[in-house]
């Protein structure tokens, strides 16, 4: 077998054996790394960046980011068990920190390690921006994305090794060129319509998880018109940007607040934050 059909054999292998479930959309997604691996990584890399950052501790801002975060966490459990996926949080260690930096950023790694900037919370505004923020980061976690876009680099690189020597016999200049045609329509083509995805969907998971928490979702689509305004409208085009637009973004998040109004009924949540 030459080494470029073991190269197409074993990528079609990789992607049969290495699939899961997206409890919310019930789509089959990627997972070429398996959380066992993923986890205990995130621990430790939040750990360190923990260690390098200053960590407010006791502020009634620290406090705000640990009840919000908790009341998250929550209603991502009960949603869960609710459909069928008790046990999915399992692995899970929650935390939640706020740390001192201007950034305008919140994250939260796989198994729930969450991380506030102070930078963000002048445009969070309130307990109710923090929750959008702070919803639509879990959803990022409990989605697996970060699972699905370490499978996904992992394939393009296979992808890459396969085109490098389906043009190696090639001249250096016919080389150059597929090369490059194969980066910019790997990278705007698959890569960052891929982001662009799970950022939408991000965006439509915390917003049920808000609103099953007790908060208003109708503050995630004022919350992106302050995001907007705080950029000035600097922003590269959407097609070559790894987020959806402000605007697509308002829109959407406008459009999918009473659903999720309608999901937090179903919990008996009836009025919001």
């Amino acid at each position: 077998m030459n080494t470029r059909k073991f190269i197409v054999i074993t990528g079609a292998i990789m992607l049969f054996m290495s699939c899961a479930t997206n409890p919310f959309t019930g789509k089959q997604t990627l997972a070429l790394v398996p959380n066992s691996q993923i986890l205990p990584m995130a621990f430790q890399q939040y750990n360190q960046f923990l260690g390098e950052n200053k960590v407010l501790k006791g502020t009634s801002d620290a406090e705000m980011v640990t009840r919000v975060g908790q009341k998250i966490a929550r209603a991502s459990e009960r949603w869960l068990n609710a459909n069928g996926y008790q046990g999915y949080l399992k692995d899970y260690k929650w935390e939640y920190n706020l740390v001192e930096d201007k950034t305008v950023n919140a994250w939260c790694m796989p198994g729930g390690k969450i991380v506030v900037y102070t930078g963000i919370l002048p445009i969070a505004k309130s307990e109710t921006g923090v929750a959008a923020i702070m919803g639509h980061e879990v959803a990022h976690a409990l989605a697996n994305h970060g699972q699905q876009r370490m499978s996904a680099g992992q394939i393009q690189q296979v992808a890459g090794a396969a085109t490098a020597i389906a043009v190696s016999g090639k001249d250096s200049k016919t080389q150059q060129i597929v090369g490059t045609a194969f980066g910019l329509g790997s990278q705007f083509g698959v890569m960052l319509p891929f982001s662009r995805s799970h950022e939408t969907e991000a965006d439509r998971i915390g917003l049920q998880l808000m609103a099953i928490a007790g908060y208003n979702p109708d503050e995630a689509a004022e919350l992106w018109k302050r995001m907007k305004a705080n950029s000035g409208g600097q922003a590269p085009a959407e097609f070559m940007s790894t987020h959806p637009s402000n605007d697509t973004r308002i829109a959407n998040l406008t459009a999918w607040s009473p659903a999720a109004k309608a999901e937090a009924r179903k919990f008996g949540v009836t009025t919001f934050k």
